[in-house]
C-alpha cells in the first residue's frame, strides 16, 4: 500500500510544513469550492487518469487503488481539519493540484 510507504511520510510531511497556505488564507470574494471538493476533485481525476491509462486493471485492483486514495482522504481531512470547509483560493488550489499530481 502505498501509506505504509517512506515517501508516503514524506508527501504527509510536506503538506504539514505548507499548513500557513491553509491558516488564516482570504479567499475570494466568490469562492463556492471548499478545500476539501478541490481536494476530492483532484483525487478523482487522479483515479480516472490511473484506470484510463490502465485498462488491464481488474475490478479488484482498481478497488485497491479507490480504498488507497480513501485512505489519503481521510489522513488530508485529519492533517486539515480546522480548515477543510473553507473556500479554496487560488494559491491553495495550485498547491492541492501540484500535491495530487
Amino acid at each position: 500500500m502505498v501509506t505504509d510507504t517512506d515517501g508516503y511520510i514524506q508527501i504527509i510531511e510536506y503538506l504539514t510544513e505548507h499548513l500557513s497556505l491553509f491558516e488564516n488564507a482570504v479567499a475570494p470574494a466568490q469562492a463556492t469550492e471548499t478545500v476539501m471538493s478541490a481536494i476530492e476533485i483532484e483525487l478523482c481525476d487522479q483515479i480516472i487518469n490511473v484506470c484510463s491509462q490502465n485498462e488491464n486493471l481488474t475490478f479488484n485492483q482498481r478497488n485497491a487503488i479507490i480504498r488507497e486514495v480513501d485512505a489519503i482522504v481521510y489522513d488530508l481531512e485529519e492533517i486539515l481539519s480546522g480548515v477543510i470547509n473553507n473556500p479554496v483560493n487560488a494559491k491553495q488550489q495550485a498547491f492541492i493540484t501540484e500535491f495530487a499530481g
